[in-house]
Formats: C-alpha cells, sequence, structure tokens
C-alpha cells in the first residue's frame, strides 16, 4: 500500500465530500479510490470514515488522523517545493480570492502589475463574495473585509472601509436630508441581498449600536445595482465607501449620516503562515501590501 497517497486520497475525499469527488479530483476509479481509503483502515486497524450514500463521516479517529495527513502532506508538500527551487525565486501558481467588487476595482489591478514584475508566476484569482477556507480550497490568500474571527491565520491589515449611506441629489432634493437614523422611516430605500440589512441598517449611537428599521422600495441582489438605482433617484442605498468614491467625486451621488457611521471594517490580506513562506506568497505580500495601502488612502472621501 503506498501510505502517502492512500493519506492523500482521504484527505481529498473528506474536503471534497465524497470518494468519487476525490476519484475525479484524482483521476482515479471510484472502486480504486474506496479500496485504498479501506487498506489505510486496515493498516490502522480503525475505521477513519462512516460511508453513506448521502455523505463522508469522520469517526473521532478519523478527526485526528485528518489533523495529522493534513500535516504531514503539507510538510511533503513544503520539502517538494524548497528542492524545486520555490524557496529561492518565485515561481509557479499562486492561488488568491478577493470580494467581487473590491476584487475588480482594486485586487485585479495589483494582480495585473504583479505578473508584468514577475514572469514566472502565474495566478488563479477568484472573485466570491463568502468566507473561504484557505486549507480546504488550497488556497494561498485571501483579502477579507471585516473583523476577522480568532484563529491560526496570519492577517496584514492594509487599510479599511466604511459603510455609508448615500443618494442622488435630484432625490435629497425632493425628500430631503435625513438629520438622524431615525428619519430613514420617512425615507425610500434600496437594499440588497448581499448586505444581509434588508429590513434594518445599523448606525453609531451615543450608548452603543443603533439599529433602525427601513423600508425597502426596491431590493436587488448587487451592490453595483444598488448604486445605480440610487444614482436614478430610486432611494437611499447603503454600501461600502470605496464602491462609489467615484460617484461621490463626480456628484451623482451624496453621502448623508456620516457622523452616525459605524466604526470602519478592516481590510486584511490573510494567509494561513504556518512555516517557511514560499517566495511567491512572500513576493506578493510586499508587492501587494503598500500597493493597496495606497489604492485605499486614495478611494478614501
Amino acid at each position: 500500500m503506498d501510505r502517502f497517497e492512500a493519506m492523500s486520497l482521504f484527505v481529498a475525499a473528506v474536503e471534497a465530500g465524497s470518494l468519487s469527488a476525490a476519484g475525479r479530483r484524482f483521476g482515479i476509479p471510484l472502486a480504486t479510490v474506496s479500496r485504498k481509503v479501506s487498506d489505510l483502515e486496515k493498516h490502522l486497524q480503525t475505521r477513519l470514515l462512516n460511508r453513506s450514500t448521502r455523505q463522508l463521516t469522520l469517526t473521532d479517529a478519523g478527526q485526528a488522523y485528518l489533523a495529522a495527513c493534513r500535516r504531514i502532506l503539507g510538510e511533503v508538500g513544503e520539502a517538494e517545493r524548497a528542492a524545486a527551487g520555490e524557496y529561492s525565486t518565485p515561481t509557479g501558481d499562486l492561488f488568491i480570492t478577493a470580494p467581487i467588487v473590491f476584487g475588480r476595482l482594486h485586487v485585479l489591478p495589483v494582480v495585473t502589475e504583479f505578473l508584468a514584475a514577475y514572469s514566472q508566476v502565474n495566478i488563479r484569482l477568484t472573485l466570491a463574495d463568502r468566507i473561504t477556507q484557505l486549507a480546504e480550497e488550497h488556497l494561498d490568500l485571501a483579502i477579507r473585509i471585516g473583523e476577522l474571527a480568532p484563529s491560526s491565520l496570519v492577517a496584514i491589515r492594509v487599510g479599511a472601509i466604511r459603510r455609508v449611506v448615500c443618494a442622488s441629489p435630484a432625490y435629497i432634493a425632493t425628500h430631503g436630508m435625513p438629520q438622524a437614523p431615525e428619519d430613514l422611516a420617512a425615507h425610500e430605500c434600496i437594499s440588497f441581498e448581499g448586505s444581509s440589512a434588508l429590513a434594518s441598517w445599523s448606525f453609531a449611537g451615543g450608548k452603543g449600536e443603533l439599529i433602525v428599521p427601513i423600508r425597502s422600495r426596491l431590493r436587488v441582489n448587487t451592490a453595483e445595482a444598488a448604486i445605480d438605482a440610487a444614482i436614478a433617484g430610486a432611494g437611499m442605498t447603503r454600501v461600502l465607501s470605496y464602491q462609489i468614491a467615484d460617484a461621490v467625486r463626480s456628484g451623482v451621488l451624496v453621502p448623508v449620516l456620516r457622523s452616525f457611521e459605524p466604526q470602519p471594517w478592516p481590510v486584511s490580506l490573510v494567509h494561513a503562515g504556518q512555516g517557511l513562506l514560499p517566495v511567491k506568497l512572500r513576493a506578493f505580500l510586499d508587492f501587494a501590501a503598500p500597493r493597496l495601502k495606497q489604492r485605499l488612502l486614495q478611494a478614501a472621501w
């Protein structure tokens, strides 16, 4: 039995959710994957997985063995990358994820500059508005907006963004400028599903967080659509400051209730940070961090 291969298949099956998915990842028939995992269990003299027609679940022994396998496979991969020269010169593939709009506006320009400077590095940039799991999804780096939960990940802060309410000058001329968050009850609002704030918005109050109900006359599923609707005069919307920087500068949107804005959210570069960092990742961190800081400063208003 090739234990290294069996461990890799076991980890892949857990991460993908099924033996068949692990087989597809490695190009191996399902029967072969099942046999190799069973052989591994026989070698260990314990059951690692509970199999059903719908899902795999780990046994207690499987949980502990999974953590050990990930550590061992990670160390082997690190040794192979070192032997291949990945720790001496920036080379190889770099997998990065970022929020959709922030990634398009700010991360992608930095990535294209980096590729021009480092010809031996390839980048796969995935834009998604969800919290990704670096190890499970085989990602080297994530750009995250918001407070980070406690973890073993390493975070490099590159700036902050604000949650802002805005409307078009025409809307304000017709409906008036709100002076306090409670005034929003008399206003037409535009909400979007990605903000997780369809019925109420939070503000900084004198005694802590102030949550006020809003009347969503229009609901959309992207920030871009909410911004376009606000520019068209359909109502007030709440988005992130960098998303409307150009619109505010050009005068097509006006920020409101600025003195009641909640605390800004940090923007961070997040990576696993375990062991010696590959030069490709260190090079990107050194290259991207100051450029993203500068872009966020320029996007502030």
